[in-house]
């Protein structure tokens, strides 16, 4: 069966917005990147949340060109939050940008948050991309600072994407659904699983909401226009996860 496509973007008479968001492990762009950019344009998405961008040797001209080739705009992220991004169309406006860098835990990896402010239309919406710990503590105490960043970015609305590193019954991926809506789980669409990309078996790629967004749809954009298996295979380690939520306007 063909799974249905997602509702397109657009502005509301009253001010909201249905925008299309991906979340999306791009493995340092170290495979097929032209596979990798037809399946983000394809995906049509307002706002791209990277996991593992390029963060070393030319690595911001390397994600510019990602996003040029996919239609986008880098926002933030990269190098300077350790890995994750925020790229988004050009139908967004941006009010701020913030890169964090998490507390490190000596012998483990660097982590951070890339965020941004953005508005569509008459929509005001936290964006918040996040690549977690491997070790269960470390990313237990990641998932807190997760939720207080949200809760302190001085919005109504936000958003959080990203590759938690652990499936839906792991306490951190509970620690944060708790807090937030879980796209898949409240309004599933496409496939579930993220990993791995061989044969997907895992959902450890996700899609946050606060309460007052509306999630339309929310999966893996398998058998969509212009997405196919060999691309998605070709691309990167991971599978993408494709939401469209409804943001009331501020």
């Amino acid at each position: 069966m063909v799974t249905p496509p997602l509702p397109t973007s657009h502005t509301e008479p009253d001010g909201s917005a249905v925008l299309r968001v991906l979340s999306y492990n791009i493995r340092s762009m170290r495979d097929d990147t032209t596979a990798l950019a037809r399946v983000i344009a394809a995906c049509t998405p307002d706002l791209v949340l990277v996991q593992e961008a390029p963060r070393f040797f030319r690595w911001r001209k390397k994600l510019a060109r990602l996003a040029a080739a996919s239609g986008q705009v880098i926002l933030s992220g990269g190098a300077p939050a350790a890995g994750p991004a925020i790229l988004s169309s050009l139908r967004a406006t941006v009010e701020r940008t913030e890169d964090v860098l998490l507390p490190l835990t000596p012998g483990l990896h660097r982590r951070g948050f890339a965020t941004a402010v953005v508005r569509f239309g008459g929509a005001r919406l936290g964006v918040l991309s996040c690549h977690l710990s491997l070790d269960t503590h470390e990313r237990y105490d990641q998932g807190g600072l997760l939720l207080d960043r949200l809760a302190h970015m001085g919005v109504e609305h936000a958003i959080a994407g990203g590759d938690l590193n652990e499936g839906p019954g792991g306490r951190t991926f509970r620690r944060v659904a708790t807090g937030l809506q879980d796209g898949w789980a409240t309004a599933p669409w496409g496939g579930e699983h993220t990993w791995t990309r061989s044969a997907p078996h895992n959902r450890i790629d996700a899609i946050f909401a606060t309460k007052g967004v509306e999630v339309l749809g929310c999966g893996v954009p398998l058998d969509q226009p212009g997405v196919t298996r060999a691309d998605l295979q070709a691309a990167t380690d991971h599978l993408p996860v494709l939401a469209a939520l409804k943001i009331p306007a501020s």
